[in-house]
């Protein structure tokens, strides 16, 4: 996997929180799920420029999934299931060209939503994450992170979101 692929991905989907939830019952796993679907501003740190993102996100059977596009271009299927542990979800990227990522964890601790995901190539290991900190339903800080012992992280891209206002 390409690192910037990666990072692509995990952006697009840290881009993506929403109020939907209204409509699932308590004891839907989903629930949590459902505050992405909906249209967010993003503003990454060091940047002046802001993205679009719009997540679509539909549950079918036993699957949730999130077809994310940023400033009106498609960039990646989002499909979760849940784990067996309440608020842990196992979680599949899928890119515009058919190409899945790989396996990723999403683990919800109250505000704080991390998602994780690893990439083995030989002998070299690097571990993903991805930390969103919600301030309601409505606005976002996230961080995306990499590591190559599990212990020390870098930060390689953060920034903030905020709901689009309607209409």
């Amino acid at each position: 996997m390409q690192p910037i692929q990666r990072c692509l991905a995990a952006w697009c989907f840290l881009l993506s929180i929403a109020a939907h939830g209204a409509t699932a019952d308590a004891g839907d796993p989903y629930r949590p799920l459902m505050l992405y679907d909906g249209t967010w501003l993003v503003t990454a740190r060091h940047s002046t420029h802001r993205d679009t993102l719009r997540d679509h996100c539909e549950r079918t059977g036993k699957f949730y999934s999130c077809e994310q596009t940023v400033n009106g271009k498609t960039m990646a299927l989002i499909v979760f299931v849940p784990a067996a542990a309440k608020d842990h979800y196992y979680t599949q990227t899928i890119l515009p060209n058919g190409r899945a990522i790989g396996r990723g964890q999403l683990t919800i601790v109250g505000a704080r939503w991390v998602y994780s995901s690893q990439d083995i190539d030989g002998p070299k290991t690097i571990d993903y994450r991805t930390i969103n900190v919600f301030s309601g339903k409505n606005r976002i800080h996230f961080e995306s992170q990499e590591s190559t012992d599990g212990r020390s992280w870098k930060t390689t891209q953060s920034g903030d979101e905020r709901r689009a206002p309607a209409g």
